[in-house]
């Protein structure tokens, strides 16, 4: 009975683990397919079971996957400018966590057919992670059917072979990166004259401790260092030389120039001179004598803050006699209003 219940869940588990497995079969050039199945592309010989790293890092067989480096295929003519894709076969989908790249490699005298890929090539496109390494929805590739780039516009023309990949790192932890890679045949034309770059050979495009990449161990990681050269896009050598452990370019950006609708900025030119004194402020002197009775009771102040003047108080009912006198023994009361001013006296 145990080893009845141990099949069923062989048999169970297997669908899965084929399912997750896929292979780049079908092109597609500017959202159309062309052709059929392998129509263009060099159909490897291990259908869509993966490369491991220790398998294939150093071999030849990671040019175009096994079995495909002299397959026969049809070359398909692009314009430079062309968005071209890579469908995966079965209707399938990439269902393994990693980055996915695109190389191109330009058949030396101007036959691809024949062309094994053990020239230079460089890399035109990657996509990579975009959040914590172990949430598959942060991968760009994670749950596409295809990978997909657009030629570079100043691509010189001739006959390439183009290699989507795309590495699955869900075991790199135990040192067992799954590459899933292939090669079509393009015939470029309209394109310019750029200088691609930088240029690598396969092998010796990555080493195993770049691709063997732990996903799982906590502190978990939200950073994946790309790989490989760095991406040419257009125009001279990619900037910068690849960093040879992570494959950044670690070029600095260029400052960007001012724009067209904003003017440039200035400072403004200083006052030719200092704006004018506010008046010295003066206090009106106090009187020499009381003055005679009034229902108004008056107070004059001290300090140097701006005179006030109190209005009227209270109508006081007239006595005998009037006189001054301190407010108290001790300092001056402050005048709540300004802490700087101080009461002297008050009529009694």
């Amino acid at each position: 009975m145990v080893s009845i219940n141990f099949v069923r869940v062989a048999l169970l588990a297997a669908p899965l683990t084929a399912n997750a497995h896929y292979i780049f079969s079908q092109l597609i050039v500017n959202g159309e397919a062309v052709g059929s199945d392998y129509s263009y592309i060099r159909q490897n010989t291990n259908t869509y079971m993966p490369s491991y790293t220790d398998d294939v890092i150093n071999s030849e067989n990671l040019r175009c996957n096994e079995g495909a480096t002299n397959a026969a295929s049809d070359t398909y003519d692009v314009m430079a400018g062309d968005t071209v894709g890579f469908k995966l076969a079965y209707d399938e989908f990439i269902e393994h966590p990693g980055p996915g790249f695109v190389y191109m490699s330009l058949a030396p005298g101007g036959d691809v057919s024949s062309y094994d890929g053990s020239g230079d090539w460089f890399k035109v496109w990657e996509s990579g992670l975009s959040g914590s390494a172990s949430n598959e929805n942060n991968w760009g590739t994670w749950q596409d059917d295809r990978i997909e780039f657009t030629i570079p516009t100043d691509t010189p023309d001739g006959e390439y072979l183009v290699r989507p990949e795309h590495i699955a790192i869900h075991e790199g932890h135990v040192g067992k990166a799954q590459f899933y890679m292939e090669c079509a045949q393009l015939r470029v034309s309209g394109g310019g004259n750029g200088s691609p770059g930088p240029m690598v050979k396969i092998p010796g495009l990555y080493t195993a401790d770049e691709v063997n990449f732990d996903m799982w161990s906590p502190p978990v990681p939200s950073t994946y260092a790309m790989p490989g050269p760095a991406v040419w896009s257009g125009g001279g050598s990619a900037g910068g030389s690849a960093n040879s452990s992570s494959g950044i370019s670690m070029s600095a950006p260029a400052a960007p120039a001012p724009s067209a609708s904003q003017p440039a900025f200035s400072m403004p030119a200083a006052p030719s001179a200092p704006a004018a004194s506010p008046p010295a402020f003066s206090y009106p002197a106090a009187p020499s004598v009381p003055p005679a009775y009034s229902p108004t009771t008056f107070a004059t102040v001290t300090g140097s803050a701006p005179a006030f003047s109190i209005g009227p108080v209270a109508s006081l009912a007239p006595t005998a006699a009037s006189s001054y006198a301190p407010v108290s023994s001790g300092a001056p009361p402050v005048n709540p209003g300004n802490p700087d001013c101080e009461v002297s006296y008050v009529r009694l």
